[in-house]
């Protein structure tokens, strides 16, 4: 009796131990494929170089007249320009946007961004019944699923067509988490209303238990593109309203770089199960300045060759939320240490949208690079007194040129390593140019805080940079779990 009971626990141990095994199997299977499978077609993409006769150079700017805060001022431009650029159209509007609503909590009188713009779109709309106009948003905007706000039922409802962008298609840039998720999670989504609390503001709709654990993947469509058949502008500055004190850049173009991005955007529409876009009737032509249009990876492989042909002598400056991309960091400490002169202008990580942030990832990367360059790396921190300091551009004069990437992406994995859907424009402009000047204008005036309190020292946040925090640092980059 006692052998037979042995034998039949015995039997039930290895039913155990093999269906674990096989569902081990099937999560290392699963995160595999969906770390390094084949990108949807048309993602990854580097347009041609066109002439064109202007770059126009637009900012967002918050800024204080001392490090308290005091005597704010706000000199926002960039969606006076989007909704100008919308009104203006002919023949049809596209747009792509990653966060689109007007929910938050703090007690500021922010700029209603979405509302503006949600109803500029919805009037184009039904003033043309007939014109494409298209907007391609993040599914963090219906709560992955729980809700449509207020906002996309309005452009909705006067025909504007929304196209959210199916997640599914891209990498996963958690793969711990995001195969579980997948191999478990995703087939338990029982819908109804949700009834857990908001993430982003206690006013905005509830969601779903599926809906957080979608959000948990940590991936996004996180462009900001606006085109209409007249013109283009890819920016870093997102129609939130909570974002709308960031410090932000954008670029506006025209010629025939317009249907270069509507055909990568086309891209995101087609496996999204949104509509072929349109195109625009533009023809080569001359100018003074290059324009090329580069998303996820492409950003990166054209950024490290433009760095990798920088002598001593030559001169960048970096504007950035987020630098932590092993590359970038590398080839910007090479350039300091070859004799490139590096200014970088960062925003410390103190805060976001109200809530303490504990510095990463770029107190312990400026750490890294101020001490592998033995100092020759200049860094500023932005006086953050409310917002963050959103941009992603770096200028980079040579001899020859002046090259400058600007957009959404932020210098980290989940941005360039073919993850996140991302955008940027590459301009390529001669260095006596006056888009040139402009733009080194801008960065001087903040780094040398010209006629306000822009920027602080390095030491400002960098005194109190501990151990523990590089420790983090590492080990989140190392098993791939960071929300940057």
């Amino acid at each position: 009796m006692v052998s037979k009971t042995r034998k039949q626990w015995s039997k039930r141990k290895r039913i155990v131990i093999g269906s674990l095994g096989v569902l081990s199997l099937i999560y290392i299977a699963v995160i595999l494929w969906h770390t390094f499978k084949p990108l949807p077609q048309g993602v990854s993409y580097d347009g041609e170089l066109h002439k064109t006769d202007a770059v126009d150079f637009i900012t967002d700017l918050t800024y204080a007249q001392d490090q308290k805060g005091k005597d704010m001022v706000h000199e926002n431009h960039i969606f006076d320009a989007v909704n100008t650029m919308i009104k203006e159209a002919d023949d049809f509007v596209v747009v792509d946007f990653f966060s689109f609503d007007g929910y938050y909590d703090e007690k500021v009188d922010f700029p209603k961004i979405a509302d503006t713009l949600s109803t500029t779109l919805a009037n184009k709309k039904r003033e043309n019944p007939n014109m494409p106009v298209v907007f391609i948003t993040d599914p963090l905007n219906r709560g992955y699923g729980s809700y449509e706000n207020e906002w996309f039922k309005k452009m909705r409802d006067a025909g504007v067509e929304i196209v959210y962008t199916d997640l599914d298609q891209l990498r996963d840039s958690i793969p711990i988490y995001s195969g579980i998720h997948r191999t478990f999670f995703q087939w338990f989504d029982i819908g109804g209303k949700g009834w857990i609390a908001n993430a982003t503001a206690s006013e905005a709709p509830k969601m779903t238990i599926a809906s957080y654990m979608t959000l948990l993947n940590i991936k996004a469509n996180h462009r900001k593109v606006v085109v209409t058949d007249k013109e283009a502008m890819v920016t870093s500055s997102n129609p939130h309203d909570a974002s709308g004190f960031h410090g932000n850049i954008a670029l506006k173009v025209t010629g025939p770089i317009i249907n270069d991005i509507l055909e990568a955007e086309e891209a995101v529409s087609l496996f999204s199960g949104g509509p072929e876009l349109p195109r625009a009737k533009v023809e080569e032509s001359d100018g003074e300045y290059e324009v090329q249009y580069v998303t996820e990876k492409k950003i990166l492989d054209a950024l490290l060759a433009d760095l990798a042909i920088t002598e001593k002598g030559d001169k960048i400056w970096l504007g950035m939320f987020f630098i932590a991309k092993r590359d970038i960091v590398n080839a910007l400490i090479d350039a300091a240490n070859r004799g490139v002169e590096v200014n970088m202008i960062l925003d410390p990580n103190e805060n976001s949208f109200g809530q303490q942030k504990s510095g990463l990832p770029n107190r312990p990367v400026v750490q890294e690079m101020v001490e592998d360059t033995k100092g020759k790396i200049n860094v500023r921190w932005y006086n953050t007194v409310i917002g963050q300091y959103h941009a992603k551009a770096i200028w980079i004069q040579t001899d020859d040129q002046t090259v400058i990437s600007s957009g959404s992406g932020n210098y980290t994995d989940r941005t360039l390593d073919n993850y996140n859907l991302e955008s940027n424009m590459r301009v390529v402009a001669p260095n006596d140019s006056e888009f040139v000047g402009e733009m080194e204008d801008y960065f001087e005036r903040i780094w040398n805080n010209e006629d306000a309190m822009y920027t602080v020292d390095k030491e400002e946040f960098q005194d109190d940079f501990t151990w523990w925090q590089r420790w983090i640092y590492t080990l989140q980059k190392s098993i791939k779990v960071t929300t940057y």
